[in-house]
């Protein structure tokens, strides 16, 4: 089957030249032109991937971003004109796991598209891993806290599996943009940074004494547990 990318662009030139290009690269595409079509096709198609406008009529992409947020961790790749570092920022920290800033050409979306998809999680190790309330499936790449599904984005979701499959050990932000992101990543390894907070925030409640992510200073970062079973 092949992956669907949903397009959400209220300019019709630039949705119809994106359209041709990833169609040609072999995706099923559909497009929505406003924020409230978005979250229809989204909710009814299910598509592999958003690629989301940041000015929209009647929601905006960061209105749609959120309530994607709310329901999926299908990854999304803003499109925007904004080119501040904190609307970039803005969009990152609300969970999209990448982002365009026009002009761009259409090959560079197609090849954002090919990586983003790429990161989706693929860990070989044992099966499941449980540190106190926190449960770990590898196979299954569910993260399950007080036995309710811990909801992270594609690359956070990749990012903690690949430090969960590797208790106590450190790594710097080189390995882990390697590892996770690709070494086709070209964006700045504060990406890490950001990435490793939201965990953080959606694991507020795991008990203190069965472990944490710990950022050991000039090192890197570390997945520590007192045991694993």
């Amino acid at each position: 089957m092949k992956p669907k990318i949903l397009i959400v662009e209220d300019e019709t030139s630039i949705s119809m030249v994106l359209k041709a290009y990833l169609a040609k690269a072999g995706y099923a595409v559909e497009q929505a032109y406003n924020g409230d079509r978005a979250m229809s096709l989204f909710e009814s198609w299910e598509p592999s991937l958003v690629l989301l406008d940041v000015m929209l009529p009647v929601m905006d992409g960061w209105s749609v971003l959120h309530r994607i947020r709310q329901r999926s961790a299908c990854p999304v790749i803003m499109l925007t004109a904004l080119g501040d570092i904190n609307y970039r920022l803005e969009g990152l920290n609300g969970g999209a796991d990448d982002y365009l800033i026009k002009p761009f050409i259409g090959e560079e979306v197609v090849a954002r598209v090919r990586a983003v998809l790429r990161r989706l999680p693929q860990v070989a190790t044992e099966n499941t891993a449980i540190f106190g309330n926190l449960k770990v499936d590898f196979h299954s790449h569910t993260v399950t806290l007080n036995g309710d599904e811990v909801h992270l984005t594609p690359r956070d979701l990749s990012l903690f599996l690949y430090l969960a499959s590797h208790p106590n050990q450190t790594f710097d932000r080189g390995q882990l943009i390697d590892a996770v992101w690709g070494r086709d990543y070209i964006g700045s390894d504060r990406a890490v940074d950001m990435a490793v907070k939201r965990i953080r925030q959606s694991l507020v409640e795991w008990s203190a004494g069965d472990g944490g992510i710990i950022t050991l200073k000039r090192l890197g970062y570390q997945f520590r547990v007192q045991a694993r079973t």
